[in-house]
């Protein structure tokens, strides 16, 4: 038995630090780093699985041909020569008749190695291809917004909690997907009596933990912040120092936004009590360094980036984005200033035709002037994950799309695929890691080679590299060589990280520049006012107004969606592991007893998920952690583990207000008893 230090690569702000047992060169067990700060010794019970998924019977352990009609999932073995062969010879048929942007190719957020995810990208960058505009189904909103309104930089570092009087968790279900500050904040509960405040759609394990819970309805937030605003101003529980010497536009905000967000009519939008909006005023207001915890979830809706922008601009009007232990925290990655175009952009042209990542399925139906005639993905599966899924599954199915799919699972996308090559985990590889939640960075060496004839997809990409006659030295150097080149010419903090320790294995601490938070805007303060949204014709400070569109939906379909990670089916990267799928359950939603009773549902039941879109069919849970109206969806999971279908069937491939991001909790349907009809339909 040996250990050996790895980092988990699964899509989470954590990513912590790990120890695989290893015997007989098999990874037989996963756990927590005891000696990491931040991982603290555990894992999160998915994670703690991840041996039974490297080892999962269901792993493809040699590259497919594809035998039978796209969808069906039927392929023959063939060999590693024999599949690249293929793929380069149809690439360069494709790029002579065509050109290059009728290729498209992405690796996405299932391997968050910085090589393994980032060469891949740089392939198709170096081959003038169409490009993909990852993300707009994550965090493309949220991320825009931020930098809108604070600066592409980092947010507070998590682990100063420590220095925190009091926790927000706005639209985040800590217990479910940041685990880690979830143990620092039940931590500084218990020891130094430091309240929890959860805001949710839902009422999350997290909530059940909190102080005050807020079950705010689905995209109130915005106003919830300025009815907050409203009530800081009127209480005298604003900074005047900190706002005249850090912000732009506050005086604007109070003077024109402010006065429409009195208590009662914040309680009318948000189905809150006035006394809750009070006490959350009061409470923040009279911290002196409040920490908020920002969710990704509540952005992703039509007027997504509005709600973001308000919430993230309260610590501007307490101050406390000047004091340790105080301000917001989103997304940590823009304080790591490497060189990842070393990777990403190794050569190719500076520009090139984008493709929206939400609306993939758009692109492989409608694009023209070249049709898209090539698609290459990995580490991602977006006939699950992409709204508007039937149209990503049509556009699969084109008999003139030459497709490769290179994953560990012969996946939903995969078996639309012309060639499938086995991908090998991140126990199986070598990378550099930096956290999205969290200020470390750290190298994970492999624990055990790839099952089968499976290989990364930083190998993969360099193979094909070479064939397609690309050469950049990128593609030639082995991954303790290539990683070096992320840190010539890193500028920040990150400049500072000594390389050769990170391959020594010691993780490394990113300082955090954000303590007294120097902003990145063109003002360089926090901007109330942003010049750059008035520019492109959008409301240039925090609002909140009804959305046309959701207004008209709501109408027609009495229920809103709401999507959140399950807790042991957070996406079909999990899907491998059996313990797991049954600790999850059959694909279910959730309906309040109010919502069932009216509808003759009963827990347990089997009920279609419908709107114009699609039909969904899924077992039902009764509760009252969700709010009349609302029918929640947590999980994404493959098609065959439910009655029918998969929820982003029924969700529209809209963008957000800010950031061209998704808008699947801007989705609206009904839910029915599932029938003989729906049975025979889904069949």
């Amino acid at each position: 038995m040996k250990r050996v230090r790895v980092v988990c690569a699964h899509d989470c702000p954590d990513m912590c630090s790990l120890i695989a047992h290893v015997e007989d060169g098999k990874v037989v067990r996963v756990q927590g780093d005891p000696d990491h700060p931040y991982t603290a010794g555990f894992a999160c019970g998915k994670v703690n699985r991840d041996a039974d998924n490297v080892n999962s019977p269901d792993r493809i352990l040699t590259p497919l041909k594809r035998s039978g009609p796209k969808g069906a999932g039927q392929f023959e073995p063939i060999s590693w020569d024999a599949a690249l062969d293929e793929i380069s010879a149809r690439w360069k048929a494709i790029v002579n008749e065509s050109g290059p942007l009728a290729l498209l190719g992405y690796a996405y957020s299932a391997h968050q190695g910085l090589m393994n995810r980032g060469l891949v990208n740089g392939l198709f960058h170096a081959l003038g291809a169409s490009r993909l505009q990852a993300g707009t189904v994550c965090d493309t909103c949220c991320e825009t917004a931020w930098d809108l309104t604070v600066g592409p930089v980092g947010g507070a570092d998590p682990e100063t909690v420590v220095h925190s009087d009091l926790v927000i968790s706005w639209g985040a279900d800590l217990a479910a997907t940041n685990v880690h500050f979830w143990a620092l904040v039940e931590e500084q509960k218990k020891t130094r009596g430091v309240p929890l405040i959860v805001i949710d759609p839902r009422r999350t394990r997290s909530a059940k933990a909190a102080d005050l819970y807020l079950p705010i309805r689905i995209g109130t937030d915005a106003a919830l912040a300025l009815g907050v605003m409203h009530i800081l101003v009127r209480d005298g529980l604003v900074d005047r120092d900190y706002i005249a010497t850090n912000t732009l536009g506050f005086e604007r905000v109070e003077r024109e936004i402010l006065p429409r967000f009195t208590p009662a009519r914040v309680a009318e939008i948000t189905g809150l009590a006035v006394a809750d909006i009070e006490k959350l005023a009061a409470m923040y207001g009279r911290a002196k360094a409040a920490l908020i915890r920002l969710g990704e979830g509540m952005t992703r809706l039509a007027a997504g980036g509005q709600a973001l922008r308000a919430v993230a601009l309260l610590p501007g009007v307490s101050g406390h984005y000047g004091v340790r232990g105080g301000g917001a925290l989103l997304l940590t990655a823009a304080s790591c200033d490497l060189n990842y175009n070393a990777i990403r952009k190794p050569s190719g042209p500076a520009t090139s035709r984008m493709v929206n990542h939400l609306r993939l399925g758009d692109a492989l139906l409608n694009m023209q002037d070249p049709p898209i005639r090539a698609l290459y993905i990995s580490a991602n599966n977006p006939a699950v994950t992409c709204p508007e899924v039937h149209k990503v599954r049509q556009g699969l199915a084109r008999e003139d799309l030459f497709t490769v799919v290179h994953d560990p699972f012969l996946t939903d996308t995969a078996k639309f695929a012309d060639i499938v090559l086995p991908a090998a985990s991140y126990l199986e590889t070598d990378d550099l890691y930096r956290g999205y939640g969290a200020y470390w960075m750290q190298w994970g060496q492999k624990a055990a080679e790839p099952r089968g004839q499976a290989r990364s997809n930083f190998d993969v990409a360099q193979a094909l590299a070479q064939r397609m006659g690309l050469t950049d030295r990128i593609f030639t150097l082995p991954p303790r060589e290539a990683v070096k080149k992320l840190f010539e010419g890193a500028t920040g903090p990150a400049a500072k990280a000594d390389p050769e320790k990170l391959l020594a294995g010691t993780p490394v601490h990113i300082a955090h520049e954000t303590d007294g938070q120097p902003f990145r805007t063109p003002s360089g303060k926090l901007e109330f006012y942003s010049a750059q949204l008035a520019g492109q014709g959008l409301p240039p400070m925090p609002d909140w107004n009804e959305d046309p569109i959701e207004t008209a939906d709501a109408k027609k379909w009495p229920l809103r969606l709401l999507t959140a990670p399950g807790y042991f089916q957070a996406h079909t990267a999990f899907s491998g592991v059996a313990f797991l799928r049954k600790r999850e359950g059959t694909p279910f939603c959730i309906l309040h007893p109010d919502d069932a009773a009216a509808r003759g549902l009963k827990d347990g039941s089997n009920v279609r998920l419908f709107n114009d879109r699609a039909e969904v069919g899924l077992l039902l849970r009764v509760s009252d952690e969700v709010r009349p109206g609302v029918v929640l969806v947590p999980g994404q999971r493959p098609t065959g583990e439910a009655l029918s279908g998969t929820v982003n069937m029924l969700c529209s491939d809209r963008y957000t207000d800010i950031g061209e991001g998704a808008t699947y909790q801007s989705t609206f349907l009904e839910v029915g008893p599932w029938t003989e009809t729906s049975r025979a339909a889904a069949e």
